[in-house]
């Protein structure tokens, strides 16, 4: 049928994923660093992503398309939402006794160097990645470990991410910004949970993938803020 639906201009995409975020229903997916309509049957033609995309790469065109599947969009919704298991490690809930500190030390400033951080809107081509160290970490590890700017974002230019929560694929995006820029090594923090070993898994896939050679080492820290593990 020919009806109203998404059109994504890869020349102007810079693979930031904003529109990937802004599309509930899940049309759009970040491939190799750009954004792609993955699925014309989840793609309403309505154009909720088109404000979030800041280079103007997002068009409505009428097209042959397949029909809107409105009921396969609520259904993957659903799912998308539904409850973790509750086998798995990083969802298991439990306390952590911390000694308490009163009042408020005098600030430290804060040692990121850049902005975004996180990895699905990040640019593949921004110019701070020439040349750089980068860390690349699971959301968690910056709350558990008391000293991680000092320890691991000073000096680094720093990306971010939750393997098991964001609905997508590191390794091509991390690919493309390693294939892409001079790269001097890569420094990972991920927590001891499984389920955070994805992120791991999606460094070593695109180090391989980009058909280079960089540095990297890994560091696995615990809930209650402790290095368990350097490899």
């Amino acid at each position: 049928m020919i009806r109203k639906i998404v059109m994504i201009d890869e020349e102007k995409c810079i693979g930031c994923g904003a529109c990937a975020d802004a599309c509930h229903e899940g049309a759009i997916a970040m491939v190799n660093g750009k954004a792609r309509l993955i699925k014309d049957d989840y793609c309403d033609g309505l154009g909720d992503c088109l404000p979030a995309c800041p280079t103007d790469a997002i068009s409505i065109i009428e097209r042959e398309a397949a029909a809107y599947d409105e009921a396969a969009v609520k259904a993957r919704q659903a799912a998308k939402n539904a409850p973790m298991p509750c086998g798995c490690p990083g969802t298991m809930a439990k306390s952590i006794k911390r000694e308490r500190c009163d009042g408020f030390a005098e600030e430290r400033p804060g040692r990121l160097s850049q902005w975004p951080v996180q990895i699905k809107l990040l640019p593949v081509n921004a110019p701070y990645f020439d040349g750089a160290d980068l860390l690349i970490a699971a959301d968690c590890t910056a709350f558990a470990y008391g000293s991680f700017h000092e320890r691991f974002i000073d000096g680094r230019i720093t990306l971010v991410g939750c393997p098991k929560l964001d609905n997508a694929d590191y390794a091509e995006k991390l690919a493309a910004i390693i294939s892409q820029n001079n790269v001097k090594s890569i420094t990972v923090a991920r927590m001891e949970v499984p389920c955070c070993g994805g992120i791991e898994d999606a460094v070593h896939r695109a180090i391989a993938a980009s058909g280079k050679s960089v540095p990297c080492k890994v560091f696995i820290i615990s809930a209650e803020g402790k290095i368990i593990a350097e490899r």
